[in-house]
This record gives C-alpha cells, structure tokens and sequence, in this order.
C-alpha cells in the first residue's frame, strides 16, 4: 500500500461493500482526503462537507430554546454532528447510525472527527435504523422512549427520490414524515440533506404535515472540477 493511498477500512454491510479509505490528491498538493463507499458508490469525502455543515446551521437557525436536544441521522464523517456541537445552545446530541463499522470509525479514530466528537460529553452515538425508530413509538433515545427533540437532522439517503434502500421510501410519504413530526417539540425543525435539485412535490408533502418548509440550494466549490456544485437542504418546522 502506497503512502498516498490507504484503505483503512472494509466491511460486508446488509446494505452492501462498505470501505472506508484515505488518500492524497495530487492535483491539491497532497491534500489528505478521507473518502467512504458504499459498492461503487461514493457517500462522502472530506474535500466536500459545506452542504452537511449547511444542514446543521440551517436547521437550528431559527431555533430560539436556550438548551436544544438535537438529532443527527446519519454519522458519516461527523461533519454535521460537529457542526451542531458547535452552536452553544445545543445540550445533547444524539447521532443515530445502522452501520456499526461507522460509529467504530470514530471510537477508533480511524476518522479525523473521531476524538472530537467521542470526547464531547454531550455528544451519543445510538447504533439503530433511523427509520426504524422514527416509525416507531419508541423514539431515538433507547434510554429515554418518548422523548421529544428540538430537531432533527438527517442525511442519509442521497435524496428523497434516490434510495440507499427502498425500504426508506415510505419515510419520505406523509404518514412517514408525520411520524418523524410527533417526535418533536411544539416549533421544532426537521432538516434533510439531499444532492438533487428542490424537488417541488416533496415540498408540497413538507408542507402537508409540517406548519413551513422551504428548500435552501447550497453551492460549494469543487477544486477537482474546477466549478461549483449545488445540493440542497430542506427545512420544515412544526
């Protein structure tokens, strides 16, 4: 294994070939990027990570309680829950995650986010299905069912429309959303993170159970393109 190339990481997943690897782009002048893939997939690197901050700062903007209880779908890298971490009202985190090897990631320090995020005490990784657990009565704290949260914060599919799995879809219809809506506060804020342009009818379904939702376009630049790139982060609130 090269210096500039390194899989730190491989795994068999019920949602397939799970790899987790490091490298240096040379066109950056060496810059070291952690990359994760899912298949063939890629799901995230470390060069792009504005649009996962976007969806912290973007959800919890307009939230005025002076202790949140917050919760990221979808560890990834840690770019989100470390940017939620970072607004000082936030009191507790829960980070929910169905891949075990991610949470290991951080706990080991395989990821540069690891120790930062392991180390915050109000930080918790709960290893489940969001969906899961948003379906049910039961919550995202095991410690604690029922609870309610300021928000909730997701990025896990690719988009609304385009599936890690399809058993997923049904979240996205508005007796999904409705029940990810009861787990929150009175004025709380679902988020969601998608790499597809605003999608007009999943609005519409927002707007159906939520009192607002709109649609935020995030650009960020691309140094290996040489342009900027586009996704979008929906918010709607109860």
């Amino acid at each position: 294994m090269s210096a500039s190339f390194a899989e730190l990481d491989y795994r068999q997943t019920p949602l397939g070939e799970l790899t987790l690897r490091r490298r240096r782009v040379a066109a950056l002048d060496g810059l070291e990027v952690y990359e994760v893939k899912l298949g063939d997939a890629f799901l995230m690197s470390s060069l792009f990570h504005e649009v996962e901050v976007a969806l912290a700062n973007l959800g919890l903007a307009r939230l005025d309680a002076p202790e949140l209880d917050v919760v990221v779908g979808g560890l990834g890298l840690g770019y989100t829950a470390q940017a939620t971490l970072k607004h000082p009202t936030v009191h507790s985190l829960i980070v929910v995650e169905a891949l075990e090897a991610v949470i290991g990631w951080h706990e080991r320090g395989l990821v540069p986010l690891g120790s930062e995020l392991t180390g915050d005490p109000r930080c918790r990784f709960v290893h489940g299905d969001f969906f899961a657990l948003a379906a049910s009565g039961r919550g995202f704290d095991p410690a604690q069912p029922g609870r309610k949260f300021h928000a909730v914060l997701l990025d896990i599919d690719h988009s609304p429309r385009n599936l890690l799995h399809a058993r997923h879809g049904a979240f996205y219809e508005p007796a999904g959303l409705g029940g990810l809506a009861a787990q929150l506060q009175p004025g709380g804020v679902f988020a969601l993170w998608s790499d597809d342009p605003p999608d007009e009818p999943f609005v519409a379904a927002l707007r159906g159970v939520f009192r607002t939702a709109e649609a935020h376009v995030v650009s960020f630049h691309n140094p290996l393109l040489e342009r900027e790139s586009c996704s979008t982060v929906y918010v709607a609130r109860t």
